[in-house]
């Protein structure tokens, strides 16, 4: 009975830990405007976000999609709101303490160090962040908001239905971090990473697109993150 038990125990720890929703990233030829508006996006679109650490059903909907060329990684938002919480403020407020946004982190070997994360809210104010550890192993929490992802740019629109956000990601400057192993993605690379959302509304929800299956809080839990697979 007991071996049974232990058994079952490592089971359940083994599903916790591996499993990964893989988000297929389609290549693409045509150029994209990153001006908030989603006119041009062929892309489909995955969601909707649900409740980062339970997988509850969210107030509001929003949806996320993914595509990428030789020289770029882009990512748009469509955000159900009701009630947008924000202002425009300057470049690195920390926006995730009080506006809506929604956020892309990006740890490709799931080590959970040396990845990045970018938030922007419905004004197109934006953050970018190098997380260089988030654990005892590796000497504990340390961020960098002083460093800049060259070349990134977001912008945000707002709609009748609540906002629209267009992130451009250019791999020549996620290369240049220093062991992150951000290697230029060629068919099959697979990268760890998450999309999230802060929906600071009639009632405060912390959103994603994998909720985490241990049901621990807070967003930076890489080693549960989705598997963004680079396709053509």
């Amino acid at each position: 009975m007991k071996i049974n038990k232990i058994v079952i125990l490592l089971g359940v720890m083994i599903s916790l830990t591996t499993y990964s929703q893989t988000i297929a990233i389609p290549k693409i030829t045509d150029k994209l405007t990153i001006d908030g508006d989603l006119s041009d996006w062929k892309t489909s679109f995955s969601g909707p976000f649900v409740i980062h650490n339970s997988g509850a059903k969210a107030t509001q909907n929003t949806f996320v999609s993914l595509s990428w060329n030789e020289e770029n990684l882009y990512i748009a938002y469509r955000a159900a709101d009701s009630k947008i919480i924000g202002e425009s403020k300057k470049k690195d407020a920390e926006i995730y303490k009080t506006d809506d946004l929604v956020e892309i982190f990006i740890d490709p070997d799931g080590d959970g160090q040396n990845y990045i994360e970018i938030g922007v809210n419905a004004f197109s104010t934006n953050y970018d962040m190098l997380i260089k550890c988030i654990s005892r192993e590796c000497g504990g929490w340390k961020t960098s908001v002083s460093f800049d992802i060259s070349g990134l740019e977001a912008v945000s629109k707002i709609t009748p239905e609540g906002f629209c956000t267009e992130i451009k990601i250019p791999f020549s400057s996620l290369e240049k971090i220093s062991n992150g192993h951000f290697s230029k993605p060629k068919n099959g690379t697979k990268w760890k990473a998450n999309a999230f959302r802060i929906d600071y509304g009639n009632t405060t929800e912390y959103l994603t697109l994998q909720p985490y299956k241990s049901l621990k809080f807070g967003f930076h839990q890489p080693q549960e993150f989705a598997v963004f697979e680079f396709v053509e």
